[in-house]
């Protein structure tokens, strides 16, 4: 990751464990074990030894270590021997060789696409 030199990071050590919710705006490099939801306006990372069980959103976020939850994030990079269950809301997903995911993802825009018409249903049923 490129430090931003006006962005602050938030740091939580391999030996921490955190029970509760994290929001603001830095970025946040995870180490240690976080139960509970994670809301940032900037980059997530999760290293090797971090784990995270909860919620995630974020702008950007790479995964190193596990995550037990859902995401929503602009940009996805699961690498290798990282491990994920749940599920993905993104815009770009990257999943190196070696990385697990069980779950399922959507990817796209976050913007509303507009509703497409879904084709009639047959009148008469079908005879087979």
């Amino acid at each position: 990751m490129a430090v931003k030199s006006e962005q602050e990071i938030t740091q939580i050590g391999s030996t921490v464990l955190i029970k509760g919710d994290i929001s603001g705006k830095s970025d946040v490099r995870v180490a240690g074990k976080i139960n509970g939801s994670i809301n940032i306006d900037g980059e997530l990372i999760i290293e090797k030894a971090g784990y995270v069980e909860g919620e995630i959103k974020s702008v950007t976020s790479v995964i190193a270590g596990s995550v037990k939850g859902n995401i929503d994030t602009d940009k996805l990079i699961l690498e290798s021997n990282s491990q994920f269950v749940g599920n993905i809301k993104t815009k770009q997903l990257i999943i190196q060789e070696g990385a697990i995911f069980q779950g399922n993802c959507q990817m796209g825009t976050h913007a509303a696409a507009p509703a497409q018409q879904a084709p009639a249903a047959p009148k008469e049923p079908i005879k087979l």
